[in-house]
């Protein structure tokens, strides 16, 4: 007899957590403020947000989460290939447009000329940007990985974090990745320790502790999602947004701040994880939410190069605070603008060409 009832997609969008996707986004303001203060005040003692470089484990954990929640029952249906050209899909168009606009902005930087040391080095530059290939090469800016568009460092390990989890990862036991977190973890302290801080992995001096960040918040994400940490509560965006950005304004105190790191990575992110998964959507709240989490990837990937102009003017012109601070706050409103009109106009419909393209039906 055959079944009239309809075959499930394996491709379907699962139940989307919300609140979580808006904690992105907040996230990714934060890191652009902190990425003016580095240059405003580089000393971080001196800085109101010097914790915002967590954001990026925040990330990491949040993408172990997630990825754990939608293919840890269908990865085996839609197979390795697939899951593989939906992560491409869904970050790599932004890649290759934080580098357009990586490339532009040391080119016509009105305020240095800095490209013309590496004249012979920009089409490399270039490639291994949109290739994510790692090329650390001017010493004179931090010695990025990617010195086009800086934030790329932590997509190179998202990626290796993508690839191990559909390679390996999504077959282990939740006792073996248990087992792996606890090591990681370790590592994650040593790491913390030695360089006295958790900013580290996006230069060519720092680039494995990149990847022990990502290792660590990767799987401790999708812990919470198998251990089935889901907190119910009736906290909201706002209330969750506030816990989130409590972790950035820790004051920064370099004799403690590798232990202090090392606790909010390790047991706090992955609590604010269960929390927000169990949180609840306040309705008048749920445009600025969705709004948070749409501008979220964009803004962290298409700020930084915007932010090397602010650092030739501020090295030319000298500003006074008052004046980088109406800088700070004009620039971060233009730059979630501008975030959310690359979201719209290029990213969006690059995305749905692309999955149309390789017949991919979500």
């Amino acid at each position: 007899m055959n079944s009239t009832k309809p075959i499930a997609n394996p491709l379907t969008t699962k139940h989307h957590f919300a609140i979580l996707d808006g904690l992105r986004g907040v996230a990714a303001v934060a890191v652009v403020i902190f990425h003016f203060m580095e240059f405003i005040e580089p000393d971080y003692h001196d800085s109101f947000i010097a914790h915002a470089y967590l954001a990026v484990d925040f990330f990491f954990c949040l993408s172990g989460f997630v990825i754990a929640y939608a293919y840890d029952d269908k990865l085996q249906q839609i197979g390795i290939v697939t899951f593989l050209k939906l992560r491409l899909i869904r970050l790599h168009p932004l890649v290759i447009i934080g580098s357009v606009i990586g490339l532009i902005a040391f080119l016509f930087d009105p305020f240095s000329n800095l490209h013309r040391l590496y004249d012979q080095k920009i089409v490399a530059m270039f490639v291994a940007s949109c290739l994510m290939i790692p090329y650390p090469l001017v010493r004179e800016r931090y010695f990025n990985l990617f010195h086009l568009n800086p934030p790329t460092w932590s997509l190179f390990w998202e990626y290796v974090a993508n690839l191990l989890y559909a390679l390996i990862l999504v077959r282990l036991p939740t006792k073996v990745v248990w087992t792996l977190t606890i090591l990681a973890a370790f590592c994650l302290v040593y790491e913390a320790h030695q360089s006295t801080y958790l900013g580290v992995g996006f230069g060519g001096d720092n680039v494995m502790g990149g990847g022990i960040r990502a290792l660590y918040s990767f799987l401790a994400g999708m812990l919470v999602y198998r251990s089935k940490w889901i907190i119910n509560t009736r906290l909201g965006f706002i209330s969750m947004s506030t816990l989130l950005l409590t972790a950035f304004l820790i004051p920064f105190s370099k004799p403690v701040n590798w232990f202090v790191d090392s606790g909010v990575v390790i047991v706090y992110f992955p609590f604010l994880i269960a929390l927000g998964a169990g949180a609840r959507l306040n309705k008048a709240l749920t445009g600025l939410c969705r709004f948070s989490g749409e501008i979220s990837y964009p803004l962290y990937m298409i700020h930084y190069p915007f932010l090397w102009i602010v650092l030739s003017y501020i090295e030319v012109k000298k500003p006074s605070i008052s004046q980088l601070t109406v800088i700070t706050i004009v620039g971060t409103i233009l730059l979630i603008l501008l975030a959310y009109a690359v979201l719209l106009f290029l990213d969006s419909p690059i995305r749905k060409y692309l999955k149309k393209k390789l017949l991919i039906t979500m």
